[in-house]
């Protein structure tokens, strides 16, 4: 398990950092940090957590997230499988909240962008035309070094902040109350049920995962996720359902067991409850749009 970064993930002669990443898969770890960050999906999917809320990624997924709000893009697990030859593409851009100096927050010129650093508090998804102009944009920030690439990302900042493609994630109230410290052990919690939540999981193995007793994580996790684990682990279920009606041509019980629910009435049961409708009406409503 990686150890958490204790520092910033910017050079102390850097601005703010722009990479291009290839890799088999993205970064398995459940984390935040202090800077600022807008990560776009070029090739890959999964299921993507930002603060307390989890929906399925691929590629086009662009997320502008504020300092210390927690974020996993979690690939499917056949990405996890090298046999598989699959792979991912990404790009990030980490700037931290003093990369203008107190600009941002002082200067009349920079109203618009101090409002929309504030909205990324709560993670936005940039989707539309919006998400179209930026995926060029950010190919291109890459490429540009020196007083260009600075002028890039403020170009990109700038088209963000007048923007009506940007939605807020999480809720309004949602708060980060994980510590520096509690990074691994949440990290590990996620890995596990990733891992395992296509087969039972019994809260016993988790806490004892996490070094707790049952009761104390209960608490510890229901007070970080704002949801208790039970409700935390049916979301990743019914998220992995999802993807399954998109994309596979399964019947509605092989997609629930495939899922991790043991019976075809608790699947449908849930799956309601979460989406408003049975898998069934779920699956012919995607299917019309096609």
């Amino acid at each position: 398990m990686k150890q958490p970064l204790k520092k910033s993930r910017i050079p102390d002669n850097k601005a703010f950092v722009v990479k291009e990443l290839f890799a088999p898969f993205f970064d398995k770890n459940w984390h935040f940090h202090q800077e600022y960050q807008l990560f776009l999906v070029l090739e890959g999917k999964g299921i993507r957590f930002v603060g307390d809320i989890m929906k399925p990624f691929k590629a086009g997924d662009m997320v502008f997230s504020g300092p210390n709000l927690p974020h996993l893009w979690r690939n499917d697990q056949e990405f996890f499988d090298k046999s598989n030859g699959l792979s991912t593409h990404g790009i990030v851009v980490y700037f931290p909240e003093e990369f203008m100096g107190n600009a941002f927050q002082t200067k009349e010129e920079f109203e618009a962008i101090k409002l929309m650093l504030q909205k990324a508090s709560r993670g936005l998804e940039v989707v539309g035309k919006t998400n179209l102009m930026l995926q060029q944009m950010m190919k291109d920030l890459v490429k540009r070094k020196g007083i260009e690439s600075i002028i890039q990302l403020l170009r990109i900042l700038e088209t963000l902040a007048h923007s009506t493609d940007c939605f807020p994630i999480v809720q309004a109230d949602y708060a980060n109350l994980n510590k520096e410290s509690e990074k691994d052990r949440m990290s590990q919690v996620y890995e596990f049920v990733m891992d395992n939540f296509q087969q039972k999981i019994r809260l016993e193995e988790v806490s004892s995962l996490a070094n707790m007793t049952v009761s104390s994580f209960s608490r510890y996790f229901t007070s970080r996720m704002n949801k208790s684990f039970s409700d935390f682990l049916t979301d990743v279920r019914i998220s992995h359902a999802c993807k399954l009606l998109h994309e596979q041509d399964l019947n509605i019980s092989e997609v629930g067991y495939e899922s991790g629910f043991n019976t075809l009435s608790n699947f449908n049961k849930l799956f309601k409850d979460k989406m408003g409708v049975t898998p069934l009406v779920y699956k012919k409503d995607y299917l019309k749009t096609f």
